[in-house]
């Protein structure tokens, strides 16, 4: 009782950074550790990793990011991230009007709308929302949503075998590009945005579009303006 207490009295003083996940770990007698482990620690187990920002890129980034899953495939409910906060809550957006593949985003990303970079992945089975699968990005979908930037990362599972063999958009038949555009021409239709999808980019404007959103994000959690 007295170690969590301390415990405690350092999360309310120090805030859940890097000093105080030091400071518990010699309260708890366990020794400092990465933050992947950290959050399965069991000298944590209080504290719930942050989708955004505690899933760390991957070790294929780039080209081969680790994204976060919000909506499920054939499912027409746009499940959200919380996140205005640092929660694992997620709320139901809205119904859309066309069934998605697996739409999610990128951790450790930010682009211009303040939110992290949006991913579809193309995957044979369904997934629960907010888990986390590797993925290769194939391509890139430039968009605009009511006159600003909104572009797409157009990834597959990597360890897909229907997919995992796909390393270019361009590989993909043409059916299913054309509902991975309609998808997106009807995503927001129920709030009465103007969107507007160009043609598909090959998968080497991924390397860019996704190195970009990382340094901006990173910029923006020192200044803590993310």
């Amino acid at each position: 009782m007295e170690i969590r207490a301390e415990k405690e009295m350092i999360l309310e003083s120090e805030g859940m950074d890097g000093e105080a996940d030091k400071k518990i770990c010699q309260v708890s007698r366990v020794p400092p550790a990465a933050l992947n482990e950290r959050i399965l620690s069991s000298a944590f187990q209080n504290l719930a990793a942050y989708p955004w920002h505690d899933l760390k890129l991957g070790p294929g980034a780039p080209a081969g990011p680790n994204c976060v899953i919000e909506i499920t495939r054939v499912r027409k409910v746009k499940h959200d991230l919380y996140k205005d906060k640092a929660s694992v809550l997620i709320k139901v957006d809205r119904v859309l009007y066309s069934v998605a593949y697996l739409y999610g985003f990128i951790p450790c990303t930010l682009v211009d709308d303040n939110d992290p970079m949006d991913v579809h992945v193309l995957m044979q089975e369904l997934v629960a929302p907010v888990c986390f699968l590797r993925a290769r990005a194939t391509g890139l979908m430039p968009m605009i949503e009511q006159g600003e930037k909104d572009d797409k990362i157009i990834d597959v599972c990597a360890h897909d075998p229907e997919y995992c063999g796909i390393q270019d958009i361009s590989e993909l038949v043409p059916q299913r590009l054309q509902e991975i555009r309609r998808f997106f021409e009807n995503y927001n239709k129920s709030e009465s945005k103007e969107v507007a999808v160009n043609d598909f980019l090959p998968a080497e404007y991924v390397i860019n579009a996704v190195k970009y959103s990382t340094d901006l994000s990173r910029v923006m959690r020192l200044t803590k303006i993310c």
